[in-house]
């Protein structure tokens, strides 16, 4: 079954990181990614671009609405995501704990519901 794990956490974090800091978080980011691989589970993953340049859309009275930036207003943003595959809920909530998103913010796991 495929899971998508969602990464929140405040996007301002990375902006006041030393420059070590934002290294060591990369490398445990690679090397997550690379046990994903090797697992054979990842099936997909980015990184999504701060809220302050998100779009929002919606529908009123029939008339579309656009609206610069993100819907919610929250401590913590949606940072990017890992579409795995993984026997059971158990097993994806493993690979979320495993990943450093969780270490700094929240992950999310939610089943992906085929189409």
């Amino acid at each position: 079954m495929q899971y998508l794990l969602l990464l929140y956490a405040n996007e301002t974090g990375w902006d006041v990181m030393t420059q070590a800091q934002q290294a060591e978080g990369a490398a445990a980011y690679a090397a997550y990614t690379e046990a994903l691989q090797k697992a054979g589970a990842l099936k997909g993953a980015n990184r999504l671009q701060p809220t302050s340049t998100a779009t929002t859309v919606r529908i009123a009275d029939g008339k579309s609405q656009v609206l610069d930036g993100p819907f919610a207003d929250s401590k913590e943003q949606l940072g990017g995501y890992y579409l795995i595959e993984a026997a059971d809920l158990d097993a994806a909530i493993a690979w979320a704990a495993r990943c450093p998103g969780a270490g700094h913010g929240v992950v999310e796991v939610r089943p992906i519901w085929s189409m």
